[in-house]
């Protein structure tokens, strides 16, 4: 079986547009949530969320080819693009049917269906875009990525929800494990902030109200959480064969060592109280990994700020590393990026990556009064140097979908 290592990452997110912008937000505690500005949201519940800022599509890719393509799929091509130069690889002297594209959303293109939708009840049906459902289907992001570069290895576009990237990345590492491809561009992308999400998301009680305290109001483990902050963005990873990658003598971030997936079967918007599928996937990513609990320096959690969300993961891992929980220091990303959706696990992964190769734990931002049954260390507010090997990478979705990473230091 061939291991599977990383080359190369691209990053489009709510804390800046390339990787280092990200990272270098990520561990000073930086939040990125301010305003929506794309519409009105007076009448909302909620009128903030992680938003990309200075994305300038036309500047990317031309106002011609921009326009054909819906948000989502446009951070998926910019953070692909990232991810390809960073790794450096010229395609035009490998085996273009040896790379794939493993690239899911969890929601595809909402925002164009919206747009084309009021298109149909005020101008008529003969005005409809007759692109809407190819732009629309959330396999257009791997679609246009493989079109873009030529490759037409293996292509796959999970739909996990909130665990989309996070399962992107590990069929992707399955895919090269079993010989069916060299290298393959995997992660997750979204552009969910729009009049209906946001409304459903509000109506539902599911996000954060803070109105008035809005860098304060995505607070993972904190006892006074009230839902989540939603976010957008891509996270790509350049996965190849250490085979593959040694041959062209590439750069190599890290490895993927590890990954499990598994259902809740409990609800489809509820975690399992007790975390039961939360903890099948750690455990079959260990098992995967060959590793025991012992071995895992830092847990990047999922901890979306939510109620019952923060308090099954941390009784998920509780469940499964005993008494170990208590020092392995665990991690909330979506404090200061707000919950990405669909591109939440590639943008993570990214930050495990520079965690591991920095020995830098990125701090839980806004954890001020922890909730008394989340007990765990998950480095509050500063940033925390420390030596670390192998990180694990938690990314769970609506109806309990669970995919879990364990990702090691290279080399070894």
């Amino acid at each position: 079986m061939e291991r599977v290592v990383i080359s190369g990452m691209g990053i489009i997110s709510p804390l800046g547009n390339d990787v280092d912008q990200f990272w270098n937000k990520l561990r000073n505690g930086q939040s990125g949530i301010t305003a929506i500005d794309a519409f009105d949201t007076s009448a909302y519940k909620t009128r903030f969320g992680g938003v990309v800022r200075d994305f300038d599509a036309d500047a990317l890719f031309g106002r011609k080819e921009a326009r054909r393509m819906d948000r989502f799929t446009q951070f998926a091509v910019a953070a692909a693009d990232q991810a390809v130069a960073d790794s450096e690889l010229k395609l035009e002297d490998l085996d273009r049917e040896r790379i794939g594209v493993y690239v899911g959303s969890g929601i595809g293109g909402m925002g164009l269906l919206l747009e084309q939708h009021r298109v149909l009840l005020e101008r008529g049906a003969d005005r409809v875009s007759p692109t809407l459902v190819p732009m629309m289907i959330s396999n257009m992001a791997a679609a246009v990525i493989s079109i873009r570069y030529g490759v037409m290895g293996p292509s796959f576009s999970p739909v996990s929800a909130c665990a989309t990237g996070n399962t992107a990345i590990g069929e992707a590492c399955r895919a090269i494990r079993s010989g069916e491809a060299d290298v393959i561009l995997a992660g997750g992308t979204e552009a969910a902030i729009n009049e209906i999400s946001l409304a459903s998301f509000g109506n539902a009680h599911t996000l954060s109200v803070r109105n008035e305290d809005i860098t304060r109001a995505s607070r993972p483990f904190d006892a006074d959480r009230d839902g989540f902050v939603i976010g957008e963005g891509a996270g790509i990873l350049v996965l190849e064969s250490l085979t593959h990658a040694q041959r062209r003598n590439a750069q190599i971030y890290a490895e993927v060592i590890g990954y499990g997936n598994s259902s809740d079967a409990y609800h489809i918007v509820a975690t399992h109280p007790e975390g039961r599928g939360a903890y099948q996937a750690m455990k079959l990513a260990l098992q995967s990994a060959k590793l025991s609990p012992a071995d895992i320096d830092v847990i990047s959690a999922h901890a979306t700020s939510t109620g019952v969300g923060d308090l099954s993961e941390t009784n998920a891992i509780k469940a499964l590393f005993g008494e170990a929980a208590y020092r392995i220091p665990v991690s909330a990303n979506k404090s200061m990026t707000g919950h990405m959706l669909g591109a939440a696990g590639g943008a993570e992964a990214i930050a495990l990556i520079k965690s591991l190769n920095e020995n830098v734990i990125p701090p839980t931002i806004n954890l001020e009064q922890p909730d008394p049954a989340c007990d765990l260390d998950y480095v509050p507010n500063t940033a925390r140097s420390q030596e670390l090997n192998i990180g694990m990478s938690n990314s769970f979705g609506f109806g309990g979908h669970n995919a879990v990473l364990i990702i090691r230091k290279y080399p070894e």
